[in-house]
């Protein structure tokens, strides 16, 4: 189990370096489909020395490593029963989760991808919730309690942004708005600090849709030769400060 911490660490100090965000949503026809959160920190392989000596030796070789949640809860239930109410919390969260994690020393790779299935466009909100669970998530020796806090601590229910999503067959809308200006804030000042590594990063959308899009509410916006996948980037900083710039209506053909 120790080793699934320190893999969860190496994957939250990514958040706090120089990476390329994407959100990827998979819809089908009857509205149900896959969301799959990526990020991409090959640039910064050199932060793991970050995590302490154990640690660092720890991820010193090859890793390719998927965590199913679901499954994880039932192999170390008896170790789960031993962390805190809290950190059980954050874990029993992460149920419905896959994440899988690659680091390469040698190639200079690392990514990580956190994803699940919805039934209904409105359940993607609970990804930001399971992002700060994922976040917030310590090994006994593999995590500092002096990191600072993560860009996304902001989304999600229990901060100061709430990102919501529609769906109706024809319309989707993602949607984002402040509802704690003063939280908004704090996090904005806490995120100063790691202004200069995120600096260069995007957030990038990747919506595939069933039929092909007929407007969409931005420009600037990359489509696939079918229209059915639709690209979109800003500066991720940018997002933070302003989670309305990533307001998006979609209309698909008919």
């Amino acid at each position: 189990m120790k080793k699934v911490f320190t893999v969860l660490s190496c994957a939250f100090i990514m958040l706090l370096t120089s990476c390329q965000f994407s959100e990827n949503i998979y819809i089908n026809e009857d509205g149900s489909g896959k969301v799959k959160f990526s990020m991409d920190a090959s640039e910064m392989m050199d932060v793991l020395g970050q995590l302490g000596e154990n640690a660092s030796d720890e991820m010193s070789k090859a890793v390719d490593s998927t965590i199913v949640f679901k499954d994880f809860l039932v192999e170390y239930k008896d170790s789960i029963a031993n962390l805190s109410v809290g950190e059980q919390e954050k874990i029993k969260a992460m149920e419905d989760y896959k994440i899988h994690m690659v680091m390469d020393p040698d190639k200079k790779k690392m990514f990580f991808d956190l994803e699940t299935d919805f039934d209904d466009a409105s359940e993607l909100r609970d990804m930001y919730k399971a992002m700060n669970s994922f976040n917030n998530l310590k090994g006994d020796d593999t995590a500092s309690d002096n990191l600072p806090l993560s860009p996304f601590s902001s989304m999600g229910n229990e901060g100061s942004t709430l990102v919501s999503y529609s769906y109706d067959g024809t319309v989707f809308r993602r949607n984002a708005e402040i509802i704690d200006l003063e939280k908004h804030q704090k996090s904005l000042d806490s995120i100063d600090k790691s202004a200069l590594m995120l600096g260069s990063s995007k957030y990038i959308i990747n919506y595939h849709f069933p039929k092909a899009v007929k407007s969409f509410s931005k420009e600037g916006a990359m489509y696939s030769d079918d229209r059915k996948t639709v690209t979109y980037e800003v500066g991720f900083i940018d997002m933070l400060k302003d989670p309305e710039i990533l307001n998006i209506e979609v209309v698909l053909e008919d």
